[in-house]
């Protein structure tokens, strides 16, 4: 039997807000006088409890809002509780709001010891690791002057390198690993292995799923303030996947038109869409001769879902419906990455899919399925149905990134696409002038 050795223990954890729909209702309270109640409870926590044993990495997921941040300022300190115990076994580094603790008129050299000295460090400590510290944040002579000059860049530069670099035992991330730019997110990546190299322990919020499935050993799944499930992250994964989309507890893989919302009930769609995260910011237009009426992602279990796991094959699937007869349309779908580079796509013409001709309330429906291959990242899908009519192209509807798909991956290579290669190493070595290769 394994014996489990806890760092951060939290058993049956509430944080009760009150909120008031007046501030004088505040004040009458705070000054006693009046016995009715005048506010309303809001839980961003109900009876949460969670172990983080020694030496492992655990993640926490879930949507906004559903008390990530709070469980983390509560086992740092920065929150009491309402409800429940929280025990803490190891000194805590805390990557939570960066540079909360930071004195905006002390230069980046004094909050340096500042925080230093706030986490329980001698000054003697501190001169030791102040070196290694100025050489990750890498701001040079900034470090002399006040902390309120700064640009936002450096500011959590020094942060994450004060918080990084005192050797703590516990470390306490909270959406910091996207600080800086793309050089600095790498120093940061590469300390944060180094931490799980050494065996420490380390609790690990995040939004990013590919990091959450490559880090950690172990997810815990909030929603509301609720523990929804706790387990491998791939399990955990699949189960935010529905919760995203509302579809928790999905029963057997989907069919077209058959696609279940879930929730154990089997409650059908009524559209595709409806089980997806959209765009409230749609482009759409077209000259109004057909119309995309629905769409969807569907991941290699038959779920309706934004986020797909590398390496799984996936299917995107939208159906078109003809107010007019239009002859061989194009129906065609396309990948951009954030910042709206196009990064790769395809459609019925380069597919060399005949689409006939197609009259007024006639219907298509397009199903492009492969193996997802792009790097973990946010991808924007677009989706179109064109064609030449008289000669000229024409766009009978077009959706410009109307929804995304979140790619997680737990192993990425340089570029855009990953080309899957074989790769071997041998090893060989030369004895009398002659190469030999090793077993």
């Amino acid at each position: 039997m394994e014996i489990q050795d806890p760092a951060i223990k939290v058993e049956h954890l509430d944080k009760m807000y009150k909120l008031y729909d007046h501030q004088r209702d505040r004040v009458r309270e705070a000054l006693g006088l009046t016995r009715k109640k005048l506010y309303h409870e809001h839980y961003a926590l109900r009876d949460v409890s969670m172990t983080v044993n020694r030496g492992e990495t655990v993640g926490i997921i879930g949507t906004n809002g559903s008390g990530k941040s709070t469980i983390l300022k509560i086992i740092t300190g920065v929150l009491n509780p309402t409800a429940g115990n929280v025990e803490i076994n190891g000194r805590i580094s805390a990557l939570l709001e960066l540079g909360a603790g930071f004195n905006m008129e002390f230069t980046g050299i004094e909050n340096v010891y500042l925080n230093g000295t706030m986490i329980g460090f001698s000054r003697a400590e501190i001169d030791a690791k102040l070196q290694s510290i100025l050489d990750f944040a890498d701001i040079g002579d900034f470090v002399y002057q006040k902390v309120k000059t700064y640009s936002s860049g450096m500011f959590v530069r020094l942060a994450f390198a004060v918080a990084i670099n005192i050797d703590p035992e516990i470390l306490i991330v909270d959406e910091a690993l996207s600080v800086g730019d793309v050089f600095f997110q790498n120093k940061c990546y590469h300390k944060f292995e180094e931490f799980k190299k050494e065996g420490k322990t380390i609790l690990f919020v995040s939004h990013d799923l590919s990091s959450i499935n490559k880090y950690c050993d172990r997810v815990i799944l909030l929603e509301k303030g609720r523990k929804l499930g706790e387990g491998s992250p791939k399990t955990i994964i699949d189960m935010y996947k529905k919760v995203l989309v509302h579809q928790l507890d999905t029963g057997s893989p989907a069919k077209e038109e058959t696609l279940n919302r879930g929730g154990g009930q089997g409650q059908k769609l009524k559209r595709w869409q409806d089980g997806m995260v959209l765009n409230p910011d749609q482009d759409v237009y077209g000259n109004g001769l057909a119309d995309i009426i629905d769409f969807c992602c569907i991941d290699n279990s038959g779920q309706i879902t934004n986020t797909i796991m590398k390496g799984d094959t996936f299917t995107v699937r939208m159906k078109v419906l003809f107010h007019a007869r239009v002859s061989e349309p194009i129906l065609a779908l396309s990948f951009k990455n954030r910042i709206g580079v196009e990064i790769t796509g395809t459609n019925t013409l380069f597919e060399k899919v005949d689409t006939g001709t197609p009259g007024p309330g006639d219907i298509l429906t397009a199903t492009f399925t492969q193996v997802m291959s792009l790097q973990g990242g946010e991808y924007l899908i677009s989706l179109g149905c064109t064609g030449y009519r008289e000669g000229e192209f024409t766009v009978y509807n077009r959706m410009y990134d109307i929804f995304n798909i979140s790619v997680v991956s737990s192993k990425d290579t340089v570029g855009y696409y990953d080309m899957a290669m074989d790769t071997t190493v041998e090893k060989s070595t030369y004895v009398d002038g002659e190469e030999i290769t090793q077993a």
